[in-house]
């Protein structure tokens, strides 16, 4: 985790990121295609609809990298959108 904190950065500003790319397509793992939009702390997926908030990417985030079948329902809410999202170019830059 020492060497995340020097070479990442903070994570408000990978929320900007997050939210500077709603309405895009992300892919699922399974390749299934999926957009969201951001209203304040939350993050609403468009299929299937869910609400997830920005203190579960916050805490994935703490992980990253972090392997997608480490995050699960009792760490995040929807694991898999959080796991995606930030591991998603547009958003990590390849910086984790």
């Amino acid at each position: 985790m020492a060497d995340k904190a020097e070479n990442c950065p903070k994570f408000d500003e990978v929320w900007g990121r997050i939210v500077a790319h709603a309405g895009e397509t992300f892919h699922a793992h399974n390749g299934q295609g999926f957009t969201y939009k951001i209203s304040g702390d939350k993050f609403y997926t468009s299929a299937p609809e869910q609400t997830i908030g920005k203190a579960d990417f916050e805490h994935a985030y703490g992980m990253v990298p972090v392997h997608k079948d480490a995050l699960d329902d009792k760490i995040v809410k929807g694991p898999a959108y959080v796991w995606e999202v930030l591991h998603d170019k547009r958003v990590s830059k390849g910086e984790w």
